[in-house]
C-alpha cells in the first residue's frame, strides 16, 4: 500500500480575503472536494491510500461528507489534521485547558486518523521563537545545534501524544541549505546524513513501545528546495536520502519506516518519484501552480495516475 497525502494548508481562507480557497464558503468547497474524490474513485483504490490533511475548520465538514457516502467508496480515503499539541487530556488531570491548541484526543474523537507533524513551516516557526530570545542561536554553531535539538524535542512530544491517542503520524524531516552546505553532491552526503540523523533520532525517541496499531511515515522535505525559483532534487538525490532515512531509523529505532516525498508531488515529477523503489508515496499541496493556483481532485487523479503507471 502506497500513501498519497494532500496537505490543504489554509484552504479555509477564501480568495476575497487574500487566501487560496476558490469559494467564499470553504466548508461547502471541502465537501465538494470530498464528493469529487469519491466520484473519481480515488477513495477506493486498492493499492493507494489517499489522506487529506486539513485545517481545523474543514475537518468536520470533510469527515461528515465522507461518511454520508457508502463505506466501500471511501475505504482508502482518510482525514488527518495539521498537527497536534504536545500535551493531551489526561484522566484526573488536564481536562481541556488547551485554548488555541488541538489535543490529539480531540482530533481522533472527531474522526482524524492522521496528523502531520514537524513540517518545515512548523519547525521554522518554533526555531524563530527560540532565535528571538536567543539571538546567538542564529550564528554560533553550538547554540544553533541546541536550538534545533529543542525543536526536535517539541516535535517528539507531539508525536508521542498523537501515538498515545491512537493516531498515525506523518513526521517531516529535511535538510536546509546551510545544513547540506556547498560543493558537489558527493561532498554534501555526509552533512545531509548528520542533519537527518539528528532530526530522526531526536524526534522518534520513545515511540517504539507506542506502535500498537499506529503508524509512523517519514516525509522527506528538502527545505533548501522550497520556494519560487528553487530547483528541486533529482532522482539520485531523493533515492539516496530516502534509503538513508530507512537505514537510520532501522539502525537507531529498530523499524523500517515508509518514506514519502514531501517537497510537492505533482504531474511533472510523479512519474520520476514513482520509479524510486525506496519512496512509498508523496505529499500533494497543489495541483495547479500557474495562473490561478489551487487544488482539484481531478488534478489529484492525474498525479496519482502518473505515479501508478511508473510503479506498475
Amino acid at each position: 500500500m502506497k500513501r498519497i497525502f494532500v496537505n490543504l494548508k489554509r484552504f479555509e481562507v477564501p480568495q476575497k480575503l487574500n487566501g487560496i480557497c476558490p469559494s467564499n464558503n470553504p466548508q461547502s468547497w471541502i465537501e465538494s472536494v470530498i464528493e469529487d474524490t469519491i466520484d473519481l474513485k480515488l477513495g477506493a483504490l486498492d493499492d493507494i491510500q489517499v489522506i487529506y490533511l486539513l485545517p481545523e475548520a474543514l475537518l468536520l465538514p470533510a469527515i461528515n461528507k465522507m461518511k454520508r457516502n457508502p463505506a466501500e467508496s471511501w475505504k482508502n480515503l482518510l482525514i488527518g489534521c495539521q498537527g497536534v499539541f504536545r500535551e493531551d487530556v489526561t484522566p484526573g488531570g488536564n481536562f481541556g485547558a488547551f485554548t488555541t491548541n488541538l489535543p490529539a484526543t480531540a482530533a481522533i474523537n472527531i474522526g482524524c486518523s492522521w496528523s502531520i507533524i514537524g513540517h518545515s513551516e512548523e519547525r521554522k516557526d518554533k526555531l524563530g521563537i527560540i532565535e528571538t530570545y536567543a539571538p546567538e542561536s542564529k550564528k554560533e554553531p553550538k547554540a544553533r545545534a541546541q536550538a534545533a535539538e529543542a525543536v526536535d524535542f517539541l516535535i517528539n512530544q507531539q508525536v508521542i501524544c498523537a501515538m498515545n491517542a491512537g493516531m498515525n503520524v506523518l513526521l517531516c524531516v529535511g535538510e536546509t541549505d546551510d545544513e547540506r552546505g556547498k560543493g558537489e553532491f558527493t561532498e554534501q552526503k555526509k552533512r545531509i546524513e548528520m542533519a537527518l540523523y539528528s532530526q530522526l533520532v531526536n524526534s522518534l525517541q520513545g515511540i517504539k513501545e507506542r506502535f500498537n496499531e499506529s503508524k509512523i511515515v517519514i516525509g522527506y522535505e528538502p527545505v533548501w528546495a522550497i520556494g519560487p525559483g528553487k530547483t528541486p532534487p533529482g532522482k539520485e538525490y531523493i533515492a539516496f536520502v530516502s534509503k538513508l532515512i530507512k537505514e537510520i531509523v532501522q539502525e537507531e529505532i529498530r523499524f523500517t519506516p515508509e518514506v514519502v516525498y514531501d517537497r510537492s508531488l505533482k504531474e511533472e515529477n510523479a512519474g520520476m518519484i514513482g520509479q524510486i523503489t525506496t519512496i512509498d508515496g508523496g505529499l500533494v499541496a497543489l495541483t495547479q501552480f500557474t495562473g490561478e493556483i489551487g487544488f482539484t481532485p481531478q488534478g489529484l487523479k492525474r498525479i496519482i495516475s502518473k505515479y501508478q503507471i511508473t510503479r506498475s
